[in-house]
């Protein structure tokens, strides 16, 4: 018999995309917008990193009413990744130091999968959770995305602009003097290459920035919005910026939007 210590296998990093109705006054069925087998991966988990753990209870309580959690809800092991990840960045990115993830995933090197998880969508797209990635695959650590809604994709899909010439551009300045200056660059990218520019915005500042958009872009760039994706009430709609200046219905102070420029 050998002396040798077998070493135990190394977990899976499961990246498990959430519904996209977090914050909202309406939810849609897990079944309308998750696939099955997301959705049983998910419940056989026991260990996530998350970026809030009250909302990652919330959503695992709804996957357990659909397919019972491998343990109950009260002693699944539910880590927060630190506030600066998320509210700084992954990457060291506006002054932050960069993030050492590597402690968080101690469980998968003790041969336990875990899920990534954010509040809507795909963790690490629009997203906090890339350094969790970025560290799983430095530890040698398979990473495996499940199937689910990606508000990006879907706001891309539907807003009639270029889906071969894409960027996400995240946040713009929330000053007034440097948000304009920004649109303006992302506009004339978009008029010069063809490629169509993505971005998002916290919901209370989603009317200063539709105004900013509106007083600064020029009249034939189009310019596409979508909010509340999956839901019933979803509104996605793309016009010409001189159309939108004469339609004059800025989008909901209250939910998310994805607004796309380009030609």
């Amino acid at each position: 018999m050998s002396d040798a210590i077998t070493k135990p296998l190394t977990g899976t990093l499961y990246l498990v995309p959430a519904p996209l109705d977090f914050g909202c006054d309406e939810q849609t069925p897990l079944t309308q917008v998750l696939p099955d087998g997301t959705l049983r991966t998910a419940a056989r988990l026991t260990h996530w990193i998350c970026e809030n753990a009250k909302s990652t209870r919330a959503y695992l309580k709804r996957i357990d009413a659909l397919h019972a959690l491998a343990q109950p809800l009260q002693t699944q092991q539910i880590t927060e990744l630190p506030r600066e990840a998320h509210k700084k960045g992954d990457h060291g990115d506006k002054g932050a130091a960069v993030f050492d993830a590597k402690p968080l995933l101690a469980p998968l090197l003790a041969g336990h999968d875990m899920g990534l998880v954010s509040e809507a969508g795909m963790p690490a797209v629009a997203d906090p959770g890339s350094s969790i990635v970025r560290a799983a695959h430095d530890l040698g650590i398979r990473v495996m995305p499940l199937i689910g809604p990606v508000s990006l994709l879907l706001a891309l899909a539907a807003s009639g602009l270029n889906g071969q010439n894409y960027a996400f551009v995240g946040y713009l300045p929330q000053d007034a003097g440097g948000r304009v200056q920004r649109i303006k660059e992302l506009e004339a990218l978009a008029l010069r290459q063809g490629q169509t520019q993505q971005f998002i915005e916290t919901p209370y500042r989603n009317a200063a920035l539709w105004q900013a958009l509106l007083q600064t872009l020029q009249p034939h760039t189009r310019l596409a919005l979508a909010c509340g994706l999956t839901l019933e009430s979803a509104r996605i709609e793309s016009r010409l910026v001189r159309e939108w200046r004469q339609h004059k219905e800025a989008p909901d102070n209250r939910t998310p939007v994805v607004f796309s420029i380009g030609r």
